[in-house]
């Protein structure tokens, strides 16, 4: 049997799914409780911090997960970050203060600046790469399904147990998730004990060049997810929504309805090509966003948000692999990542910042994004046209 007709759902590939799948439903089912938490502390005009600093650690470890993914391994990575987010579970009400909370966020970070990045190298080593944009879909759509799940988990365990629980139970998620990748089989061939030198960082191990094409695009269609974990929580309560969560429920199943397709067109239709069809319906998603005024608006919004995001996502994993040199994988994702953390970081804190709870200004603030979606439409023509004299991706 060829590589391309073999199947890629291997018990490998199913377990990494599923921690992923944890790992995601555990550091997603406290988001949209968060802004409320804050408030109760004394801290709402501090709600444009819960995901900036959430996405600085992020951001900031990058380039040693990148690095240690390629030195020390992708499975004691992937590790690192769930035992990251199992901590901070813990922790979060013990430090029941403003500055504790603020504190936590930071920490909290570095979970998906470790985890993200060691797995999709992972997948990259265990799937032909003739199927990247297949199975970075498929892996995308559990990591998805987590992102639904979370949110809708963690606002029915708080009404019926309290805030403490839900906490104590993301901790529980990210136990489970640590479990499976401890029992995984190491990938990386040239693994190298760790050691300090890993720790030190050089310009050279920050910014994978070849990848910063799909690095741009990356920031410029993450600003809106930035806004969205912000603002989101508190214009679904000010429309009338019960559940605060409902919206991340609505477009991450939109989401993984596209997944399904939207990896294999992009391994057969190029990886840009799909990606501008993405900007394209996720600009629409933040239009139709700032223009509801009632929850089954809202509800649209989000599923045309998660129709983009669900094409986008696969599309852009796979073409930063595509650009990637194969011995630096981790840094060339993890250059992809930095990029997302400083969209969603820069769209949390301008947007929040500028929202300062003014309920008024959120349709707005959704509509001058847009712009940012059309600077990235141009970007990806421009890019188009430079090389096409070259083989396309």
């Amino acid at each position: 049997m060829s590589q391309k007709n073999k199947s890629i759902y291997t018990l490998q590939f199913i377990l990494l799914c599923l921690s992923s799948l944890l790992f995601s439903s555990s550091f997603n089912m406290i988001i949209p409780e968060l802004p409320s938490y804050l408030t109760s502390l004394g801290g709402a005009e501090y709600k444009g911090l819960i995901i900036s600093l959430f996405t600085l650690t992020a951001g900031i470890s990058r380039p040693f997960s990148g690095k240690l993914t390629d030195k020390w391994g992708r499975v004691p990575v992937m590790a690192v970050g769930s035992v990251v987010c199992l901590i901070c579970g813990f922790l979060y009400p013990v430090l029941s203060s403003v500055s504790g909370f603020l504190f936590l966020r930071l920490v909290h970070g570095f979970s998906t600046g470790f985890k993200p990045t060691a797995t999709s190298a992972y997948v990259a080593d265990i799937i032909p790469q003739e199927r990247w944009g297949e199975a970075l879909g498929m892996h995308g759509l559990c990591f998805s399904i987590g992102g639904a799940l979370g949110p809708a988990l963690g606002g029915w365990v708080v009404n019926a147990y309290g805030i403490d629980v839900m906490f104590y139970s993301s901790s529980f998620l990210a136990f489970l998730s640590i479990v499976i990748v401890a029992n995984m089989k190491e990938t990386l061939e040239a693994k190298e004990k760790l050691h300090r030198s890993m720790f030190f960082i050089g310009k050279r191990d920050i910014i994978d060049r070849g990848a910063l094409p799909a690095g741009i695009i990356t920031f410029f269609s993450y600003t809106a997810f930035g806004l969205i974990l912000t603002l989101i929580p508190d214009w679904s309560q000010h429309l009338g929504a019960a559940n605060k969560g409902i919206f991340f429920t609505a477009f991450t199943v939109a989401s993984v309805m596209m997944r399904f397709g939207a990896g294999k067109v992009s391994d057969r239709y190029g990886r840009t090509n799909v990606i501008l069809v993405g900007l394209i319906i996720t600009s629409i998603a933040l239009f139709v966003i700032s223009e509801g005024t009632t929850v089954n608006m809202l509800l649209a919004g989000a599923a045309v948000y998660g129709m983009g995001t669900g094409i986008l996502s696969p599309a852009i994993n796979a073409w930063t692999i595509d650009l990637s040199d194969p011995q630096h994988r981790g840094k060339a994702i993890a250059t992809m990542y930095i990029s997302m953390e400083i969209g969603i970081g820069c769209g949390a804190l301008l947007g929040g910042s500028y929202y300062s709870d003014i309920i008024d200004r959120i349709p707005q603030i959704f509509k001058i994004d847009i712009l940012l979606f059309v600077m990235g439409i141009l970007y990806l023509l421009y890019w188009k046209r430079k090389t096409a004299d070259r083989k396309m991706i």
